[in-house]
This record gives structure tokens, C-alpha cells and sequence, in this order.
């Protein structure tokens, strides 16, 4: 029977049957028949492919590395998937912080373990309090969500009493929240008979010959011919400023013994001023050079005060000035 005579049998006919009952049953009979053997053929293969597959035990992974908890799920033939991430201090970054199923369940082979690992503690960055008065310094620390820990005191020739010296974690180290912060403050000057050591770098040497004379001290001086220096210029010292220097202690000064005639060498001028308002700043000049980082200035400064220093033009390329800890302006030698 062709196309045309079928359509004609069951669509075009006169009578009121469009469709006969005994092609709907044979329709359906074979779509049933079909379902069916799908249905069992699908059901066989996938109880074949699973239940053949051994049954392990899920072992523990918390705590573990990705590459570790990887490792131990490959050898029970089971599968990772990472769900997500999230922070716990009390859990190393990179760690395993939960899996499903548990440690101790039992899997067929081929089973899919997900879990979630640990960001470790949020972390944020310590800032800058050298040169903040403590109750400044101890707002930046909220604001930073860290804590104030430990204050100490020192006596001090460059800063105003109750201004911050020193701090440990340092500036600009990554921390996680509510770390503390020990800092240590200026106590102001000196009472008489404590003799402090002054700040000496980017001065002449006879300044500190004369001081070191009028508090019966000693001095060592030694050269340093690559400096970027006029000869004669103290470039470090030993103690440090505003360390207490006990009667009969020796100072060691370096000194720029860098070589040339007074005026035969051109000198490149860095000028700094500092801002007017707020408090007193650390400020950090550095010169680069094809030979490196120089550091040619760090310390404590008042506001208005102003910073002048004489650098050779052989001798730097650019130069950093940098704010509590801030880079504020970068000067070509030129």
C-alpha cells in the first residue's frame, strides 16, 4: 500500500472515524514495545557499569594540600571537585576545610568527592605609623581592622612626645585582621646627663668631631669611595640616632671619600618640602643608578620643614621620594 492510498484510508474518508481504533492500537503497541525495551536496555547497562564497580571507603582529607588530598582520593579510585573556597584561620590557605561524603563513608569506585578549601585568615596590610601621634596611630589601626598592641617609650632629639617611632609587624606587611601591633613612642627629650645620639647622615664630619668632642666620646671613621656623596659627607653611623650613647662608648661614622675637586663635579639639587598641615612624616629619598638603589635620605621630618640634597649627576639616574612609606614624586636626573 502506498503513501497516497494509506492517507486516503485513514484521513480522507467520508465516514465520521478520522482515524481508525485499530491503527491507535497498533501505534501505541509498537511506542509501548519500544519504551520499554529502551527503559530495560538502559536500566541493564547502567547496573552493570555501577554495580560492578568495587565498593572503598572514603578516606580523610581535611587538613590535606590539593595535590595531597588528590593523591589519596586517586588511590581508592574516587574523583575531586572543588566547590568553593572560604576563610578559616584556624586552617592553613590551600587546605582541605570539609568534604561530602565524610571520611569513613562507603562509595562505589568512580564517586565524585566535593569540597571546600580554606582561604587561611583575611589578610590585610599593616600601614605606615611611623611619624603619627599614638591616637592617630591607633584610629589607622582600626580603620585597618588591626589591633594596638604593646606601647613603649623612648626618648628622642627629632620627634614630639607621644609620636610613633618604631613598629612591629613593619609597615606594609600582609597580616591577617585583629593582629596586634606593638609600637613604640617618643618620650620627648632627653633629661640632662643622658647623652643621645643625633642623626648625623647627609652632614659634615666636623659637625660630629665637635659634638663627639664636647661629650668626651670617640670617633672611627671610616671612607667610602663609591659613594654618591661629596667627600666628607656622613652617609651611616653606628649607634643609630636617638640611641642613648653610655660615657666612653666609640662611634663609628662612614664617611663619602668619594674623589674630585670641590666644584669640578656637577651636582644634581633635590629639594623636598614637607606638607604644612598634620604631623611629622618619615621621609625616605632614594636615587637609582645603574648600580642599583641608593637610599641618600630617611628620617623624621616636622611639617614645613624642608630637605635639601646634593647628588652627583654621574651617579643617579632618577630619584624617589617616598611619604610614609608612599611614593609621592619620582625626579629624572637631569
Amino acid at each position: 500500500m502506498g503513501f497516497k492510498e494509506f492517507y486516503q484510508r485513514h484521513f480522507s474518508s467520508t465516514d465520521e472515524k478520522i482515524i481508525s481504533p485499530g491503527f491507535v492500537l497498533r501505534v501505541g503497541g509498537v511506542g509501548f514495545a519500544l519504551f520499554f525495551l529502551t527503559y530495560f536496555l538502559f536500566s541493564w547497562t547502567m547496573e552493570t557499569v555501577i554495580h560492578d564497580r568495587k565498593e572503598v571507603i572514603v578516606p580523610d582529607i581535611s587538613g590535606k594540600s590539593s595535590v595531597n588530598a588528590l593523591q589519596a582520593l586517586s588511590e581508592t579510585n574516587l574523583a575531586m571537585k572543588i566547590e568553593g573556597y572560604e576563610f578559616n584561620e584556624a586552617v592553613p590557605i590551600g587546605t582541605v576545610l570539609r568534604q561530602v561524603p565524610g571520611a569513613g563513608s562507603t562509595v562505589r569506585e568512580g564517586k565524585i568527592v566535593r569540597v571546600v578549601f580554606s582561604q587561611g585568615g583575611e589578610s590585610v596590610f599593616t600601614p605606615n605609623l611611623i611619624g603619627l601621634p599614638l591616637r592617630n596611630a591607633e584610629l589607622l589601626l582600626r580603620q585597618r581592622q588591626l589591633v594596638l598592641g604593646e606601647v613603649s617609650e623612648s626618648y628622642s632629639l627629632k620627634a614630639e612626645k607621644g609620636t610613633v617611632l618604631s613598629q612591629d609587624p613593619r609597615p606594609e606587611l600582609s597580616v591577617s585582621k585583629n593582629t596586634m601591633v606593638q609600637v613604640a613612642v617618643s618620650a620627648g627629650l632627653p633629661p640632662a646627663g643622658i647623652v643621645m645620639m643625633p642623626d648625623f647622615r647627609q652632614k659634615k664630619s666636623d659637625e660630629a668631631q665637635q659634638w663627639a668632642a664636647q661629650n668626651g666620646l670617640s670617633l672611627d671613621l671610616t671612607g667610602d669611595s663609591n659613594s654618591l656623596f661629596p667627600g666628607g659627607t656622613i652617609i651611616d653611623q653606628d649607634p643609630l640616632s636617638d640611641t642613648i650613647v653610655p660615657v666612653g662608648a666609640k662611634i663609628t661614622l662612614t664617611v663619602s671619600s668619594r674623589k674630585g675637586q670641590a666644584g669640578a663635579e656637577r651636582e644634581f639639587r633635590v629639594h623636598y618640602e614637607v606638607s604644612q598641615s598634620g604631623a611629622q612624616r618619615h621621609i625616605r629619598v632614594v636615587a637609582l643608578g645603574k648600580s642599583g638603589d641608593r637610599e641618600i635620605f630617611n628620617g623624621l621630618r616636622d611639617p614645613g620643614s624642608k630637605i635639601d640634597l646634593s647628588v652627583p649627576y654621574a651617579g643617579a639616574e632618577k630619584i624617589r621620594i617616598f611619604v610614609n612609606g608612599i611614593l609621592v614624586e619620582e625626579r629624572p636626573v637631569k
